[in-house]
C-alpha cells in the first residue's frame, strides 16, 4: 500500500469555486480511475491557503496509471478549461508526496 499526500496552494478569491470543482467533478472522475481518497483538509499557513488530501494506492503502478488516465481524461480537461476561463487559475503550487510505511507502528488502510 502506498499513500499519496497532495498539497495544493489555493486562493481565497476563488476558494469556493475550487472546492465545488473538486467536490463535483475531480473526485468523481478520479474515482473512475481507481483513486481512493481517504481524507481531505483545508489548511492555512502564514504564507498561503492550502487544500490537502490523502490517497491510498495498492502499488506504484496503480498510482502512475491512475494519474496518467485522469490527466488525459477529456471531461476533466474540459472542466479545467471552463473553470479557468470563469474563475482564473484555481491552483498555485502543488506538492506531491508518496508515503511508504516505515515498517513499524500503525498504518492507514493497510
Amino acid at each position: 500500500m502506498i499513500h499519496q499526500l497532495r498539497i495544493y496552494e489555493i486562493f481565497e478569491h476563488n476558494r469556493e469555486a475550487f472546492h465545488a470543482r473538486f467536490r463535483d467533478h475531480a473526485a468523481r472522475i478520479m474515482a473512475h480511475y481507481g483513486f481512493r481518497i481517504l481524507a481531505m483538509w483545508e489548511c492555512r499557513t502564514e504564507q498561503r491557503l492550502e487544500f490537502v488530501y490523502l490517497l491510498a494506492w495498492p502499488d506504484e503502478t496503480a498510482l502512475e496509471s491512475g494519474w496518467s488516465a485522469f490527466m488525459a481524461d477529456e471531461e476533466w480537461r474540459r472542466i479545467k478549461d471552463e473553470t479557468h476561463a470563469e474563475h482564473g487559475f484555481m491552483v498555485g503550487s502543488i506538492e506531491d508526496r508518496r508515503l511508504r510505511p516505515a515498517g513499524y507502528g500503525p498504518t492507514l488502510g493497510g
